[in-house]
């Protein structure tokens, strides 16, 4: 898959997940208060001293797909109290809270590396049974090389907080989740409680990011999937960010922004994403729609 911004926030990723040159893949993403069409910052613009705002255009690909590379090329300089000459975004004093962050090669990550290059405290929420290696691989720096901004500094995560959010409270985990060895160690890791603990830890955030999707039956035709697997799969990608919205809304600052990433496969036929998903997909995308 692979997404490209314009000189506002540039993210590029590619995955090697296509081997037909008729298929397309989208990388696309939807800001509160904007169309779902393109990527829009003039929300972050009322509050961010942004010196130039352009749409992000969506990126479609018809051939195979070979690197991994992540390429930002959002920038801020640290020390100055104005813009660099030319900075196309200034995120400095804005705070981000990025869902969907287990390792360095997800577009999470690559949001989490262009937002903090223009400057945004960046903090992230883990899924729970990732959480310890994500952390792990953090303190032994598996992670410093791909930690690089443009101006050479490394990428700091403030905080990391361990997330499922296909649970929005406590009262809604099933008993056998609870006691999972994988959960063990963690709490405080609904929707609601990380949005609690982060209205405790820093009162407020000004970016919000939702980059979640799962299907346990993604590999099936959408005939042969079950109701719990297209619910499923509902759940843990459409609905995640509608919970997400919801309890974080209320610690959102003024002119603040929210941002759910898609896939073509809303729109088109894609052999072999299946089990539910493009629907989630397509559900997501009406969801960003209908919550501006």
């Amino acid at each position: 898959m692979a997404a490209t911004a314009t000189s506002t926030l540039q993210i590029a990723t590619a995955r090697s997940c296509m081997s037909s040159p008729r298929k397309l893949v989208k990388a696309g993403a939807a800001v509160l208060g904007t169309s779902s069409k393109q990527l829009s910052w003039s929300k972050l613009a009322s509050s961010s001293s942004v010196s130039s705002v352009q749409p992000l255009q969506r990126s479609f690909m018809k051939s195979s797909v070979r690197s991994c590379k992540v390429a930002t090329k959002a920038m801020a300089e640290s020390g100055d109290t104005k813009p660099a000459p030319g900075l196309p975004i200034d995120l400095r004093g804005k705070r981000a809270f990025i869902a969907g962050v287990a390792d360095d090669n997800g577009y999470g990550w690559a949001i989490a590396k262009s937002l903090a290059a223009a400057g945004a405290e960046i903090l992230v929420g883990t899924w729970v049974p990732a959480l310890n290696i994500f952390e792990s691989s953090l303190r032994r720096g598996k992670f410093d090389e791909s930690r690089v901004l443009p101006d050479g500094s490394l990428m700091e995560i403030t905080k990391v907080y361990p997330l499922d959010a296909v649970y929005d409270k406590m009262e809604d985990v099933p008993e056998d989740v609870k006691t999972n060895k994988r959960y063990a160690g963690s709490t405080n890791w609904t929707v609601q409680e990380v949005a609690e603990s982060v209205k405790q830890d820093f009162g407020s955030i000004d970016i919000l990011v939702h980059s979640l999707a799962n299907g346990p039956e993604v590999t099936k035709p959408l005939l042969e999937t079950s109701r719990n697997g297209y619910l499923a799969a509902l759940s843990a990608s459409s609905y995640s960010y509608i919970s997400l919205l919801k309890h974080f809304l209320p610690i959102m600052n003024q002119g603040g922004s929210s941002i759910s990433l898609t896939y073509i496969a809303s729109e088109r036929i894609i052999p072999g994403y299946g089990g539910g998903m493009s629907s989630a997909k397509a559900a997501l995308e009406s969801d960003t729609r209908v919550s501006t």
